[in-house]
């Protein structure tokens, strides 16, 4: 009986399938220094904690950067643009001034 999938999927299906397991074991053997022990609630919430803020942090950047190219091209800089920027700062502000908790309506 003719397979109805491709050759190539057999052939990479078959692969997975006899090597799969010990691909996979010996990745995580590779990767355990990653992994956090004792797995507590409390150490999930810290790397959580971490998480946000390096996310945070990286945004943050990326938000400076966008802000001094907008500088540099004044040509392209309007009210509008000038006034979402400003809202958006603010919006920022207020966030981090309330200890990143969301409150109020700023939609």
């Amino acid at each position: 009986m003719a397979s109805k999938f491709p050759p190539k999927l057999v052939q990479a299906s078959n692969i997975l399938f006899k090597n799969g397991s010990t691909y996979y074991k010996q990745m995580v053997k590779q990767n355990k220094h990653h992994v956090q022990e004792p797995p507590t609630i409390e150490k999930c919430q810290t790397l959580a904690k971490q998480l946000f803020y390096t996310l945070c942090y990286e945004a943050f950047g990326k938000e400076v950067g966008h802000f001094k190219n907008a500088i540099k091209s004044k040509e392209e800089l309007n009210v509008e643009n000038a006034g979402v920027e400003c809202f958006a700062w603010f919006c920022g502000g207020e966030i981090t001034g309330r200890g990143f908790t969301f409150t109020g309506y700023y939609v």
